[in-house]
């Protein structure tokens, strides 16, 4: 690999550069969204679905959280759900959130799809894990009321950034002394600062069926030191699969089979296994990065098959 083409060391320079072109190129991204009206008319047979807007209090502000039930059928579990975006993208109403949301709660297992701060301005770590620890606090306590399950049936989970958050908490909660979430559900997450080497089935992969974008090592370091900057590039609960993993509970990773960040995710599912906790890894064959932001695709109905049964199963 060239030098131009190396991932950025974790400097002071190189985290005002990385911010400077990722905010700049941010502001031409149009962003995906879905509404209810959309989704039904697709899939009718999510109308059985209630949904909820709620507002939590939160340390820097108001936390949306979005409630979903299947209307007349008590849940089986509840799952606290967090959408991805490379830390910079994503709404209540993204595919990735709303969509999967209601996949999910149509299946008879409650949803709470929590939003958080966006790593622009002058927002970074931790104020978005403080986002999520908020919105699953609040959840937990209130889960028998709002969501209809028992606490110690609650689940959570996310995808790509929302997946490195979801696990961020789940650590957090450990440190805190807290009751841990019954499974943790992480989708094609990125989980530590450095992107180990592609296993060999992962390049393969890459050959086969070119992604439409490309998970580069320099590219992961920017979208790194965006979000976490300088200080915290060695942090177990900004970067997940650093630290010690043996208290983090079941795990089941599920992935996309070409795309770079396998190469995080491979790791983090060994060095779970390793520290005795129980987890799963899945690829989900013929998918891109991102694919549950694809609901008219087969890997994505593929990928809330594999959540929804996996939760199933505690």
């Amino acid at each position: 690999m060239s030098q131009m083409r190396a991932p950025y060391r974790p400097t002071a320079l190189n985290a005002l550069r990385a911010r400077a072109l990722l905010r700049s190129a941010a502001r031409l991204v149009r962003e995906d969204r879905t509404s209810t009206a959309e989704i039904v008319a697709r899939e009718p047979e999510l109308g059985s679905v209630s949904v909820e807007d709620v507002s939590l209090p939160g340390p820097h502000g108001p936390v949306p959280v979005r409630l979903y039930c299947r209307e007349g059928q008590t849940p089986s579990a509840g799952f606290v759900w967090v959408h991805g975006g490379a830390w910079m993208f994503g709404t209540l109403d993204s595919p990735e959130a709303h969509w999967v949301a209601m996949s999910i709660a149509a299946r008879g297992i409650a949803v709470a799809s929590v939003d958080y701060r966006k790593v622009r301005g002058r927002v970074s770590f931790p104020v978005l894990s403080d986002d999520v620890l908020t919105a699953w606090r609040w959840v937990r306590a209130n889960a028998s009321s709002r969501l209809g399950t028992a606490p110690e049936h609650l689940h959570l989970g996310g995808a790509s950034a929302g997946a490195n958050l979801a696990a961020g908490v789940a650590k957090r909660l450990i440190a805190a002394g807290e009751d841990l979430p019954a499974t943790l559900v992480v989708a094609y997450p990125l989980v530590h600062f450095q992107l180990p080497p592609l296993p060999d089935d992962v390049r393969a992969a890459l050959e086969r069926t070119p992604p439409p974008f490309r998970f580069t090592p320099r590219m992961v370091s920017m979208l790194n030191l965006n979000w976490a900057g300088v200080r915290h590039h060695d942090d177990p609960v900004a970067f997940p699969g650093l630290g010690p993993l043996d208290r983090m509970p079941p795990t089941f990773i599920v992935d996309a089979e070409a795309d770079e960040l396998r190469a995080s995710s491979t790791v983090f599912a060994a060095a779970l296994a390793d520290a005795g906790v129980d987890v799963r890894h899945e690829t989900v064959p013929g998918t891109f990065h991102g694919y549950l932001a694809q609901p008219e695709t087969p890997g994505a109905r593929d990928g809330v098959h594999r959540i929804v049964s996996w939760i199933g199963q505690y």
